[in-house]
């Protein structure tokens, strides 16, 4: 197949961009409220406020410090203002993002007050967003994009239809020489023989089950009793997936047929090459997407079953279901209806061209439907309690 091409925004780093957001990133949760004034005073800025507290230590801040940085040099960001409490951590994440080489700078709250800083930072904001208005977008090449892929609402349809058609983009892709990730590390549970059997070494196999050992054992000390409506949720057992081995099956159908994952990536961890990586992630999809678009992903496949409404703030996500009830009562969620599949009318190769076709015109700027419908889900992982 023909590598295809798409109109993108090339960042001065050399990365491919299909978004051009200028983002007003608040460092802690009591910097939300001056994020989101700079963010209605100037239009056409975009403030990314979260439930993120302070005091963080260990692996904890680390990952804090990745999601944070790898947001702001996500190259579907073209320029990023940083609002924070204090100024050390304010300037460790400005430090971080000026390393792409987009336009960064920081504000810190503390001897200057809101109002202040409000009026500071939207200046700048407004600078900004007037010089990413006239950046243009240029002929790339899907070779060029980092592809994120995550299930939700899972039911029989997506491991029939919409995650089979997702594996055949990545097969496709990845071949064309482009960067991918899956993850979703609990819900590969029962099949994690089948996934470590797609590792491109030993030694890549080897540090997949040791993330997925850790997060297993961590999962069976702190239940309670059972996962039942966690894993899987109610949604997976009232669309027939009464175990989490069924709905492995079906997720791991993401990963494609013939494609081997090269590497094995902490959460917002971006890849150092090119090929397939695991990222231990969570389920949660706004959790999940959150960390993909922190490690750099710049669009996202997501295959639904029952229905999932999730978007991201900077990274695109393309929904396709197989499942006919929901393409109907939920249409506008659904980027690609593939429940043709189901009928015998459309092959699994079929609905991957559909799908890759779905991934061009979105690169080159069509707005998918959570875009559309204001789905800006951004959610921080946190792995401790606060210090």
């Amino acid at each position: 197949m023909k590598t295809p091409t798409f109109l993108g925004y090339r960042r001065k780093n050399k990365r491919v961009g299909i978004r051009n957001h200028v983002i007003i990133l608040p460092v802690d949760d009591i910097s939300n409220a001056a994020c989101e004034a700079v963010a209605n005073n100037v239009k056409g800025t975009m403030a990314l406020p979260h439930a993120y507290g302070r005091l963080q230590f260990g692996e904890d801040l680390e990952l804090f410090f990745r999601t944070m940085i790898g947001t702001g040099s996500n190259p579907n960001v073209a320029a990023v203002i940083v609002i924070g409490i204090e100024p050390g951590w304010t300037q460790r994440i400005v430090d971080g993002i000026a390393k792409t080489g987009k336009p960064v700078a920081g504000f810190s709250i503390e001897r200057h007050g809101d109002l202040q800083t409000i009026a500071d930072a939207a200046r700048k904001a407004k600078e900004y967003v007037q010089w990413a208005s006239e950046l243009q977008r240029e002929e790339c090449s899907v070779d060029e994009l980092y592809i994120s892929v995550k299930c939700g609402e899972s039911d029989t349809t997506t491991g029939l239809g919409s995650c089979p058609a997702v594996g055949n983009v990545i097969d496709k892709t990845v071949a064309m020489g482009a960067t991918a990730s899956f993850g979703e590390t609990t819900e590969l549970t029962g099949g994690e023989h089948i996934v470590k059997a797609k590792a491109a070494t030993p030694a890549v196999a080897a540090a997949f089950m040791k993330v997925w050992n850790n997060y297993n054992d961590m999962v069976m000390k702190e239940k309670t009793d059972d996962l039942s409506e966690s894993q899987p949720t109610k949604g997976n057992i009232r669309g027939g997936l009464t175990t989490i081995e069924e709905k492995a099956m079906g997720n791991i159908e993401k990963l494609g047929k013939k494609t081997k994952f090269v590497g094995v990536l902490k959460p917002a961890e971006a890849p150092t090459r090119k090929g397939l990586w695991f990222m231990d992630t969570s389920s949660a999809a706004a959790e999940a997407v959150t960390l993909w678009a922190a490690s750099g992903a710049v669009v996202h496949l997501f295959p639904t079953g029952q229905g999932n409404i999730i978007g991201n703030p900077i990274e695109p996500v393309i929904k396709l279901s197989a499942n006919p009830l929901t393409c109907a009562t939920m249409s506008e969620h659904i980027d690609l209806d593939v429940s043709a599949i189901l009928r015998g009318e459309m092959s699994v190769d079929q609905a991957g061209d559909k799908l890759l076709a779905m991934v061009v015109r979105t690169a080159s700027g069509r707005l998918t439907a959570a875009e559309a419908l204001g789905h800006r889900e951004f959610v921080m992982t946190k792995l401790y309690r606060s210090a």
